[in-house]
Formats: structure tokens, C-alpha cells, sequence
């Protein structure tokens, strides 16, 4: 099992990028992992300008925009939007009809404004994804090869855990989002299930507030995603645990008929430079760790971008995370706020 696939293929010849937008995210993860891969980046957008400019300097960028419509103008290039949800419409209106583009998740704040991005796409002939990264970190690729070859599946059971205390004090912009912690976060193994297991069923979901946190909106969650008898499959979700590092978790564990993995992010565990990822598989009765290339955090980031750049230059047959799929995924997230809102079952009388 030393030959499962751990990084997306590099397209031969890489576009030039323009990004569209230079918060923490494009600095910390989108701008090393295209200069990991030697990918040009052609120029940086922002309504910042001093965030655009700064983030420049950091990475050798020779062009900032002044504004959208100038960075709309490069030509024969791939358009990266790392922008919150509620602002990539306005953008995606505005680029050249034809282009390639990579968006930031979530696709919108919720399901209607995701379908109102898809229809811009079609409307303007976009060749676009959503960059769900987690599909293309190493140890994800790899269980999915070994699911892939029949090694350990089919999958019985699907357990995720994430007990951190994420620094939402770093995305000021979340205070003013009504949906938090699964668009902006949990959407991620939300979306990597679906990619392992298939689409569920349905869903059954309570989002919790925090009152230390009086200006975000859900932080904590419990979800089913429903497999009926197929699997069983949970995702207990605590992003404000505050008792310290001791007792944090960040993993997600797959039975299946033939054998069993768990792997772990260490990003969630002390963001952003975490401890690394790992991987364990058990075949037979006896555990052993395998070895990984790098982590979700930043080694992720280089396959959404490889693979639209694949599938334009027509290398690539799919194209992963499009918005076609990704709208599937911001279906379940919406099915996850509609079961919460409709509460629990009642507990009947016992008398």
C-alpha cells in the first residue's frame, strides 16, 4: 500500500492566477501552496488595498489591482475568489464569460443563494469549483484509494470527532454570517463524507450557540447523516472547548467489512501550525501507521487548483468540487439547519 495516492497530478502547463481577495486564508495557505507548485500568480485583488499590496510583497507578486474590473481584464487566466460566502456572487457576475474559476467555501450563505451562484456559472459559461481542499489532503486521498481498491470497504461505519478551540477571532467577518460553524467549517467533513460514502439519505442535526460568544451565531453541533442500514455514520462538532490542549480531538474513524482506518488533522489541534496529520490502517487485526507526504494544512490547497487547471487544459475528466456537485453538499448544510430548527423528537410520558 505504499503507492496510494497522496497529491493531485500538477497540470503540465499552469495558468497564471489572479486572486480575488488577500485575507488570512490566502496568505497563510493559497499563496505558499502555488509557490510549493511554481504556479504564476499574475496579480492580487482586494477591496483592502493595504492587504493586497502587503500580501504582494510577501510572495513576490509583481501585480495589485485597483480594482475588480481591472482584475477582471488579464486575460488567459484562472480566477481564485477567497471571499466569505455572501460576496462571491457579486464577483462571479462580473469575470469574463468562459473563465476558469476556483471559489472559496461555502458556496453562498445557504442553499438558494448556492443555486443562484450555479445559475451565474451556467448563465456565463463558467468553468468553476468550489474549493472543498480537505478531498485533496494526503490522507484523504489515500483512504479514498483504499476504499477505491477494495482494501478495507465497503464502509459500515463513519465516525468524525472535532473537539478544539478554533480562533474564530481571526475571520471578524463570521460575527455578521447567521449560519457559522457548519458553512464555515464542519462543511468540510460534511463534503469529504460524501465524496467516501456516497450521498445520505437525510439528515438529523442540532447547531448549538456559545454564551461565551455572544456575537456568533452556532458554534457547536451534533449531526447523523442517514445511510439507512448501509452505515452509520456521526460527526460530534465542538469548536469551543476551552479546558486546553489536553483532551482536543480532530479525527475521523471508517469501519469497513475488510478492515478500519482513522486519520487526524493536526491544523484544528493549535491552528494554524498544528501538529501532523496522520493515518493508521488496520487490515487483519493489527494497526500500523502510515506514512504521509504532509498535511490538510497547507498541502490541500495545491489539488483544487491542479485539478481545474487539469480539467480546463482537458487532462483531467472531472472536475472535483464543481459547482454542480458542490451544490450537493450546501444541501445537506441546509438540511442540517432545517433539522434543527424542527427540535427533537418529544420525550413521551412515562406516566
Amino acid at each position: 500500500m505504499t503507492d496510494l495516492m497522496q497529491a493531485w497530478p500538477r497540470p503540465s502547463r499552469p495558468l497564471p492566477i489572479v486572486v480575488i481577495g488577500a485575507g488570512a486564508i490566502v496568505r497563510t495557505a493559497h499563496l505558499p501552496a502555488y509557490r510549493a507548485l511554481g504556479f504564476p500568480v499574475a496579480g492580487l485583488f482586494d477591496i483592502r488595498l493595504d492587504a493586497a499590496r502587503a500580501a504582494a510583497e510577501a510572495f513576490a507578486v509583481e501585480n495589485v489591482f485597483p480594482s475588480l474590473a481591472a482584475a477582471a481584464a488579464v486575460p488567459g487566466v484562472v480566477y481564485d475568489i477567497a471571499v466569505p460566502g455572501d460576496q462571491i456572487l457579486g464577483i462571479l457576475d462580473r469575470l469574463p464569460r468562459g473563465a476558469a474559476v476556483l471559489m472559496q467555501k461555502p458556496m453562498g450563505q445557504d442553499l438558494a443563494s448556492a443555486k443562484a451562484i450555479r445559475a451565474c456559472c451556467r448563465e456565463r459559461q463558467l468553468t468553476a469549483a468550489v474549493n472543498f481542499q480537505l478531498r485533496f489532503s494526503p490522507n484523504v486521498l489515500a483512504l479514498r484509494d483504499l476504499l477505491t481498491r477494495g482494501t478495507i470497504g465497503p464502509i459500515l461505519d463513519i465516525d468524525v470527532r472535532v473537539v478544539i478551540d478554533q480562533p474564530w477571532h481571526r475571520w471578524t467577518f463570521l460575527e455578521t454570517t447567521p449560519r457559522l460553524e457548519v458553512p464555515y467549517h464542519s462543511i468540510h467533513y460534511l463534503d469529504t463524507i460524501r465524496w467516501l460514502a456516497g450521498e445520505p439519505d437525510g439528515v438529523y442535526c442540532r447547531v448549538v450557540r456559545h454564551p461565551a460568544l455572544p456575537a456568533l451565531a452556532d458554534t457547536r453541533s451534533s449531526i447523523i447523516l442517514d445511510y439507512g442500514d448501509r452505515i452509520r455514520c456521526s460527526l460530534a462538532l465542538n469548536h469551543t472547548h476551552r479546558a486546553g490542549p489536553r483532551h482536543r480531538a480532530s479525527q475521523i474513524s471508517i469501519d469497513g467489512v475488510r478492515g478500519a482506518a482513522r486519520l487526524t488533522w493536526g491544523v484544528n489541534l493549535d491552528y494554524p501550525s498544528g501538529p501532523p496529520d496522520t493515518m493508521e490502517i488496520a487490515c487483519g487485526g493489527d494497526w500500523r501507521t502510515f506514512a504521509l507526504r504532509g498535511s490538510w494544512f497547507i498541502d490541500a490547497f495545491e489539488g483544487p487548483m491542479s485539478n481545474l487547471q487539469r480539467f480546463v487544459s482537458g487532462e483531467d475528466s472531472v472536475l472535483v468540487g464543481s459547482v454542480d456537485d458542490a451544490i450537493r453538499t450546501m444541501a445537506v448544510v441546509e438540511a442540517c439547519y432545517i433539522s434543527s430548527a424542527g427540535g427533537g423528537t418529544p420525550v413521551p410520558a412515562s406516566e
